[in-house]
């Protein structure tokens, strides 16, 4: 069984993977592979063609048992296009499961909701201090490195990756909205997968619904 992903940016070909398969492990799902996703331009996933067609590509894939379509939402309000690219992605993908999740403004703003598990690690300073909206950033990378050591750079082929495996997962889904949906989404895939049912997100990330 696998989950193939399809992205937007460079650096999310390895990092969403890695990503999906913390969620996986959290889930106590360990029979699932994740292969580097395949990247497809913003314009191109935010068109009913385009993105049905990148659906339709994932579903001819060796073993293809749920896809996860992740990009960058900058401006529009995830709440209002996400159950549009939602219908038009899963209109394709029957009967493989299929789930659309869109980070506001920017993936890294999840590693800023989790700041305070990444202090000290890759070039975070001690002394960084967590941001009270994540998610109101248009440059959540900037803000990102900003927090980083003097000299120190933010590179997205390298770094999305490596934090990907690092935050905390509780902490960004108690602090971003984006992700507390992408973590909902994920359930939803992984019981169209034909998992076992359980308690999900797990009970020690419970908060109060907005």
């Amino acid at each position: 069984m696998r989950i193939y992903s399809i992205v937007e940016g460079h650096g999310e070909v390895q990092a969403v993977p890695v990503l999906l398969r913390r969620l996986l492990d959290e889930y106590g799902v360990f029979n699932v592979d994740v292969p580097p996703a395949f990247r497809r331009r913003q314009s191109h996933l935010l068109t009913k063609e385009g993105l049905q067609l990148s659906v339709k590509l994932a579903k001819l894939q060796p073993d293809c048992s749920g896809i996860v379509v992740l990009f960058e939402n900058e401006d529009d309000c995830p709440k209002s296009l996400g159950p549009k690219l939602s219908e038009w992605a899963k209109a394709v993908s029957h009967p493989i499961p299929c789930i659309v999740a869109l980070p506001h403004r920017e993936y890294e703003a999840w590693f800023l909701a989790s700041l305070n598990s990444l202090k000290g690690k890759r070039m975070i300073r001690e002394n960084a201090i967590s941001p009270e909206n994540p998610e109101y950033f248009r440059d959540a990378k900037g803000v990102l490195e900003e927090c980083m050591e003097e000299g120190a750079c933010y590179l997205e082929t390298t770094d999305q990756a490596a934090f990907s495996a690092l935050f905390n997962l509780r902490e960004a889904y108690l602090n971003s909205r984006s992700f507390r949906h992408l973590v909902k989404a994920f359930g939803e895939l992984i019981g169209g997968m034909g998992m076992p049912i359980r308690e999900w997100p797990p009970a020690s990330w419970q908060i109060t619904e907005e």
